[in-house]
């Protein structure tokens, strides 16, 4: 299915593009050292949380979330990878977090966890892996401050772009728009210098990105030469 920007959409009406390393792809022997990094460079921190369950794999929890909360005052963007959702916001709300993402896909009634999440003073977000159909969030878009496109399959970073997550970005970000929202439009996976542009003319707002930067020699010439690309 091609989805199509509205003529009327100019990228220039969205904000700079922001970027959100992902502290999977950190050296946690160091990583209040990556992080420190990347802090003067960037508002935003990913954090991904995997149970082993909705993911093949499993990440950090709640101990690294508030350890690193005492550290930074970056904005949080947690991505919860997990089933239950509702079960763990309060807790993620208290170690720290500022954005609390779950997946549409493990939640058996997404605004309640929307608003579970609002009531605990977070912003609420939403993501969605590339097998599900895109329409499937639409009736919940007006109530979020963020909305993730997976360009990869959840689990493991190192993954390649999945180039029709472009479409589903263009999707969105009409939907978005034709609703006045405000939400931030994010995107999760393979994203390089070399399809930044693709990704912001798409419509995203806020970069998600492990290895780009984490595992650059230079960290914060990597978030510029990231933003630059995009811009570009």
């Amino acid at each position: 299915m091609n989805y199509e920007l509205r003529e009327s959409v100019d990228p220039t009406m969205w904000s700079a593009p922001e970027i959100a390393p992902s502290v999977l792809s950190a050296d946690f022997g160091y990583l209040m050292d990556d992080i420190k990094a990347i802090e003067g460079d960037c508002t935003f921190l990913h954090l991904d949380v995997m149970d082993g369950h909705y993911v093949p794999n499993m990440s950090i929890g709640l101990p690294v979330i508030k350890s690193i909360r005492k550290h930074t005052d970056m904005i949080f963007d947690t991505h919860l990878m997990i089933d239950n959702p509702d079960e763990y916001i309060a807790a993620f709300a208290d170690a720290g977090s500022d954005y609390i993402t779950f997946h549409v896909e493990c939640s058996k009634d997404p605004l309640r966890t929307i608003e579970l999440i609002k009531a605990q003073g977070k912003k609420a977000g939403m993501s969605i892996h590339p097998d599900t159909p895109i329409e499937t969030v639409v009736p919940y878009l007006k109530e979020l401050d963020l909305f993730l496109v997976m360009s990869v399959r959840p689990g493991f970073g190192g993954q390649k772009f999945m180039p029709e997550a472009l479409e589903r970005l263009k999707f969105i970000r009409t939907q978005l728009d034709s609703i006045n929202s405000k939400a931030l439009l994010s995107v999760d996976g393979g994203v390089i210098n070399g399809n930044a542009s693709d990704i912001y003319n798409a419509g995203a707002t806020l970069f998600v990105t492990g290895s780009t930067v984490f595992c650059a020699p230079d960290k914060s010439k990597a978030v510029k030469d990231l933003k630059a690309c995009a811009l570009s």
